[in-house]
C-alpha cells in the first residue's frame, strides 16, 4: 500500500486560499457575487474562444490515441491486468463523472433549448426544428467532448503514475517539460486542488438544488436554509463513505447509483411515449454528428456571447474544472488497461448512456410537451431544479418515483463528492493512492463549505460565475499535460515502431525523416 505524508505547504496554501473565499462568501456574499459577475464578463468576452478551441482539441486528441500505434500501450507492466471488473469499473468512472450533472439536466436543458433555441441559427421557438436542435445541442454537450477531456487528463496520469512509476500525483504528468521542479510541481498540484474544489462544489450545489426541490414536494421542506441543511447532511454521509476507501463506499455506492438510475429509466420509458423515444435515438444521434462541426466551432463571433456562457462555455469550464479529479480517479481505478481500451471506454460508453437517458427523461418531456399532454412551461420558469420532477409527476408512480429520484441525487452527491476528497487527498500527500483519513475528512468539509457558500452568494449562477474563472487558468494547464503526454509517448517501446514501406502514411512519414523525427525510422524503437 502506497502512502505519503501530506505535503504541508501545498495543503496550507491551499487551505488558506479556499477559507478565504469561504469567509469572504461568509461576510459578504454580495461582494463576492459582485466580483464574479465582473470577473464573467470580462472571459466571457475575451476568452470564450479558448474554451471552445480547447475542448475541440480534446477530442481530436483523444481519437487520435486511441485510433493509433498508441493505443497498444498498456497502463501498467505489460503483464498487469485490471484492477476492477468491467462493470465496477464503468459504474465507478460514471458516477463520478456526471450523474448529479444527468439529474439535474436531464429534461430542463432540452426543454429550455425547446422554448430558447440558441440563437444565430434561424431556429424558431416551439417548433420541431427546435426540439431537433435541443436534442442535438444537449448530446453535444454530454457525449464526446466532456469524456475526451475527462479521458486526456485520466491517461495522462495512468500513464505517469502506472507506466511510469512516478505516483498518483497530478504534477508527475508534467515531468517531461518541467522535469521535478518543486516549485512548479506544487503550483501545477495547487491549480489542480482549487479547480477540483470548485467544479465539485459546482456539482454538488446543483445536486443541493434538486434535492431541496424534490423535498419540497414530498414534505414542503425548502428554501436557502434547507440546502445549506441539505448540503451538511450529505457532507457528512460522503465524508463517512471516503474514509472507507475506492473498494469501500465508493465501489458500493456507484453500483447501487448505477442500478437506480436504470430503475427510474425504465419506468419513465415504459410509462412515457415508448415509441417516440426508440425514434428519438438514432434521429438525435444522427443529428448530433451531421452538426457536430457546427456546434463545435461556435464563439458567439456574430451573435451574443450570452447564451454560450450560459450553455456551451459553462459546461466546457465545468468539464476542465473537473478534470483533475475525474481524470486522477478514472485514472486510480484503470491499472492495467492499455490506452485503445482505456479511452474506448471513458469515451463511448458514458456518452451512450447519456444519449440513452437524454432520449428517455428528455425526450419524453419534449414529446409530451408537443404533443400538449403537458405543459413543462410553468416547471423551467421555476429553475432547471423542476424539471425532472415535472415530468415525473405526469407519469404513473409518482410518488414512488420522486423518491427515488431524490435518494439517486442523494447517492450521485455523496459517491461524487467521496471520489473528490480521496482526489484532494490524493494531489495534497503527493500522489499517495490511500492519502490519511483524516485529510479526507478534511477535504469533505472544504467542498461542502465552498458549495454553501456559492450557493448563497449567487445560486445557480454563482456556482456558474466559479466554474468558469477558474477553469480559465487551468486551460493552459491542461494543454501543457496534454504536450508532455505525446512527449513521452513518442519514445514508448510499448508502442513499437512507426510504420514506413508500404504504409498509406508513409510520406507524410518520409517528411518526418527530413525534417529529424526520431520517431521516423524504419527499425524499431529502442528500449529502455
Amino acid at each position: 500500500m502506497r502512502t505519503h505524508k501530506p505535503d504541508v505547504p501545498l495543503f496550507t496554501i491551499a487551505v488558506v486560499l479556499l477559507l478565504g473565499v469561504v469567509i469572504w462568501g461568509a461576510v459578504s456574499a454580495g461582494s463576492l457575487n459582485a466580483v464574479g459577475e465582473s470577473a464573467l464578463g470580462w472571459v466571457l468576452a475575451n476568452c470564450g474562444w479558448v474554451f471552445v478551441v480547447a475542448a475541440d482539441f480534446f477530442l481530436v486528441l483523444a481519437l487520435v490515441l486511441a485510433a493509433g500505434r498508441y493505443g497498444k500501450v498498456r497502463l501498467g507492466r505489460d503483464d498487469d491486468t485490471p484492477e476492477f471488473t468491467t462493470l465496477a469499473w464503468m459504474a465507478m468512472m460514471f458516477a463520478a463523472g456526471m450523474g448529479i450533472g444527468l439529474m439535474f439536466y436531464g429534461v430542463a436543458e432540452p426543454l429550455t433549448h425547446y422554448f430558447k433555441p440558441p440563437p444565430g441559427i434561424g431556429v424558431q421557438t416551439g417548433t420541431a426544428d427546435a426540439a431537433r436542435t435541443a436534442m442535438e445541442y444537449t448530446l453535444f454537450h454530454w457525449t464526446l467532448h466532456p469524456w475526451a477531456i475527462y479521458a486526456i487528463t485520466g491517461l495522462a496520469l495512468a500513464y505517469s503514475t502506472f507506466r511510469k512509476g512516478r505516483g498518483n500525483q497530478f504534477s508527475a504528468a508534467f515531468e517531461p517539460l518541467f522535469g521535478r521542479r518543486k516549485g512548479i510541481g506544487r503550483v501545477l498540484d495547487l491549480l489542480a486542488i482549487l479547480a477540483t474544489v470548485f467544479g465539485t462544489a459546482t456539482s454538488l450545489g446543483l445536486g443541493a438544488l434538486q434535492v431541496e426541490y424534490g423535498l419540497n414536494e414530498l414534505f414542503d421542506f425548502s428554501g436557502r436554509r434547507a440546502e445549506v441543511i441539505i448540503i451538511v447532511v450529505l457532507t457528512l454521509c460522503f465524508v463517512i463513505s471516503a474514509a472507507t476507501g475506492v473498494h469501500g463506499g465508493v465501489q458500493w455506492l456507484s453500483t447501487v447509483n448505477v442500478y437506480l438510475a436504470l430503475a427510474l429509466a425504465l419506468v419513465i420509458f415504459v410509462f412515457g411515449p415508448t415509441v417516440a423515444i426508440l425514434d428519438l435515438v438514432p434521429a438525435s444521434i444522427g443529428g448530433y454528428l451531421s452538426d457536430l462541426i457546427a456546434m463545435s466551432t461556435r464563439t458567439g463571433a456574430f451573435t451574443s456571447k450570452e447564451w454560450l456562457g450560459t450553455w456551451t462555455i459553462f459546461y466546457w469550464a465545468w468539464w476542465l474544472s473537473w478534470a483533475p479529479f475525474v481524470g486522477a480517479f478514472i485514472a486510480r481505478i484503470s491499472r492495467g488497461r492499455t490506452i485503445r481500451e482505456f479511452i474506448v471506454g471513458v469515451m463511448l460508453v458514458p456518452s451512450a448512456v447519456s444519449v440513452l437517458w437524454f432520449c428517455v427523461s428528455g425526450g419524453s418531456a419534449l414529446t409530451m410537451q408537443r404533443a400538449g399532454t403537458a405543459d413543462f412551461a410553468p416547471a423551467i420558469a421555476k429553475g432547471s431544479e423542476a424539471a425532472l420532477f415535472a415530468l415525473l409527476d405526469d407519469l404513473p408512480l409518482a410518488a414512488v418515483t420522486t423518491v427515488v429520484a431524490v435518494v439517486l441525487i442523494a447517492l450521485y452527491f455523496v459517491s461524487g463528492a467521496d471520489s473528490a476528497s480521496l482526489v484532494l487527498g490524493s494531489l495534497s500527500t503527493r500522489g499517495s493512492l490511500h492519502p490519511p483519513r483524516p485529510l479526507v475528512i478534511v477535504w469533505g468539509v472544504l467542498i461542502g463549505a465552498v458549495a454553501v457558500v456559492l450557493l448563497i452568494s449567487g445560486g445557480l449562477t454563482g456556482l456558474q460565475q466559479a466554474t468558469i474563472i477558474i477553469a480559465l487558468p487551468f486551460v493552459v494547464v491542461m494543454m501543457l499535460m496534454c504536450v508532455a503526454l505525446v512527449k513521452e509517448l513518442r519514445s514508448d517501446p510499448g508502442a513499437g515502431p512507426l510504420p514506413v514501406r508500404g504504409h498509406p502514411y508513409g510520406l507524410w512519414v518520409a517528411i518526418k525523416r527530413v525534417v529529424g523525427d526520431e520517431d521516423a525510422p524504419s527499425s524499431p524503437l529502442p528500449r529502455d
